[in-house]
């Protein structure tokens, strides 16, 4: 099973500030969308209260330290990230994604074997972050840049790292 991570950051690691993206990249959420459709999406549990409800046609394994938690029905909650990567292999998925937030991106980020990062042009003020990336973990495979225009606010670069 293959563990990829998918987050939007900053040039200054930022990835959200008051539970919320903190910038306008339609093309980040239509590959977002592209790429997670149809497979199991594992992230914290402010990530997907964040979310607001369940996205379609993906499973969410949220993790939360709350023992009251309650998934929706089709969905699961876990304790730890370990438990829900335990579920996934027990299921035989080929692929889970971690969506984050920056607890579960750190907390995840050694079990990964790919890292699928959008690198936005900006330097915002936020309270949530990436890790910085280990490159000596971490090789660089595929990369495509774009400029900002009428539905991107900031240029920005899809990044594919794998796993040294």
């Amino acid at each position: 099973m293959k563990i990829i991570l998918l987050v939007a950051k900053a040039k200054n690691q930022v990835i959200g500030k008051d539970k919320q993206l903190i910038w306008k990249l339609s093309a980040d959420l239509k590959r977002f969308k592209n790429l997670t459709t149809g497979h199991y999406l594992l992230m914290g549990r402010k990530t997907y209260e964040s979310l607001g409800r369940p996205l379609p046609n993906r499973t969410h394994l949220i993790i939360t330290r709350n023992p009251d938690f309650v998934a929706p029905e089709g969905h699961h909650s876990f304790h730890s990230v370990e438990e829900a990567i335990i579920f996934c292999t027990n299921l035989q998925l080929d692929r889970v994604f971690v969506i984050g937030g920056g607890e579960i991106y750190k907390a995840s980020l050694p079990l990964c074997d790919i890292l699928e990062i959008t690198e936005v042009e900006a330097s915002p003020e936020g309270d949530t972050f990436f890790p910085e990336l280990d490159t000596q973990h971490w090789k660089e495979k595929e990369r495509e840049s774009f400029p900002a225009d009428e539905n991107n606010e900031y240029s920005y670069s899809f990044v594919t790292y794998e796993k040294r």
